[in-house]
């Protein structure tokens, strides 16, 4: 399960935001550690007719007897500042959908089909994809955002770290990119991810790869 949701935390380290104002669609392929191929990622950026940001993320992969389809939905002011956030996870056999209401410094958490709970937030909280949207805009800006906690269910310790430029191959050409580990922590889990990032403009995420037992995971931009 965790292993799963490390792979979540890749996609969406893969996807922040200097998204065009046009909003973005891009496509990714994940990749075991021979190369084999494992599944794919969509993601999707719009803005709405008030100003407010959509975020889509899908992810189907899968390994010998578990398959994974992931999908998540984040509504962000123009701030970046979390609305609302929806996950669906089907993982194996195991299916559960959730969703989180932001309102005024309190996150309310529901369980479709099963509780809710709520949780004192900061007055511009950030979900998982609202994060690595502004995580992108910070980029573009020259600068990364600060330690905090970003919101996937329960809050997660979330820093980022800038370790230099790298060349990085995207299908069979090379393209440079800046290289950052984000060290992610939360109540039952203790991360890293390693993403690169595009010099262009837009800073386009390129790859993430993710260490886990099985082995260095990664899910790529296809262009």
């Amino acid at each position: 399960m965790r292993r799963w949701l490390a792979l979540s935390w890749l996609g969406w380290s893969l996807w922040a935001a200097g998204v065009p104002a046009a909003g973005e669609n891009l496509q990714y392929v994940i990749n075991w550690p021979s190369g084999l191929n494992l599944g794919e990622g969509r993601i999707k950026a719009s803005h709405d007719g008030s100003g407010n940001w959509n975020f889509e993320f899908q992810l189907e992969a899968a390994v010998p007897g578990f398959g994974v389809a992931d999908h998540f939905l984040s509504l962000t002011t123009e701030n970046q500042c979390s609305i609302a956030f929806e996950k669906e996870l089907q993982h194996g056999k195991r299916k559960t959908r959730e969703k989180i209401t932001f309102d005024g410094g309190t996150a309310t958490r529901e369980t479709i089909g099963g509780g809710k709970s709520t949780l004192t937030v900061p007055a511009c909280a950030r979900d998982a994809l609202a994060y690595v949207f502004h995580l992108r805009k910070e980029l573009s800006l020259g600068r990364l955002p600060p330690a905090q906690s970003v919101y996937y269910g329960s809050p997660y310790q979330v820093r980022i770290e800038y370790t230099g430029t790298q060349r990085v191959r995207i299908g069979d050409a090379y393209e440079e990119a800046d290289r950052l580990v984000a060290s992610i922590k939360g109540p039952a889990s203790n991360f890293s991810v390693e993403a690169f990032f595009g010099k262009d403009q837009a800073r386009t995420p390129l790859m993430v790869r993710i260490p886990l037992a099985m082995g260095t995971f990664s899910m790529e931009i296809v262009r």
